[in-house]
């Protein structure tokens, strides 16, 4: 029986032996065909291993967002077109002053080709403390308490 000369990646130096027999490969001036089938099978099989082992760390979805656009240098004008929302809108989730909706969440994991569990994660809203009305006074319980 023949052996296989390449193998499912099951094993982290497995991966990384196959990544560097695929860099050897790819800088060949004018690879062979049975070359280039070796590339595809060696891209085929580490692309399938960054896949299963690949997971985004745990990163807040709005310095996600702001990543991926400096990554193709959109600024929040070119997302109100993207997602349907007012210029407001996207402002305010860029400043944590509003949170993402589910289908914010599709739409940004829909265009940025990247999972919905990328965006919808927890984070902090900055919460502006209401103006009180003009004749409000705060009256705090240890105050009422001491009196």
């Amino acid at each position: 029986m023949k052996t296989l000369k390449y193998t499912v990646i099951k094993t982290e130096p497995r991966y990384q032996d196959y990544c560097r027999q695929l860099e050897a490969l790819a800088t060949e001036d004018a690879p062979s065909t049975a070359t280039q089938e070796e590339i595809d099978l060696l891209t085929l099989l580490i692309e399938t291993w960054d896949h299963a082992h690949a997971t985004l760390p745990e990163a807040d979805p709005i310095e996600l967002l702001r990543s991926l656009m400096a990554g193709r240098n959109l600024l929040a004008k070119d997302l109100v077109a993207a997602l349907g929302l007012s210029k407001g809108a996207v402002s305010d989730i860029l400043n944590r002053r509003r949170g993402l909706s589910k289908e914010v969440i599709r739409r940004l994991a829909s265009y940025f080709k990247v999972s919905q569990e990328a965006f919808n994660r927890p984070y902090e809203l900055v919460v502006a403390a209401a103006p009180l009305p003009r004749n409000a006074r705060v009256i705090h319980q240890e105050a009422k308490a001491a009196a």
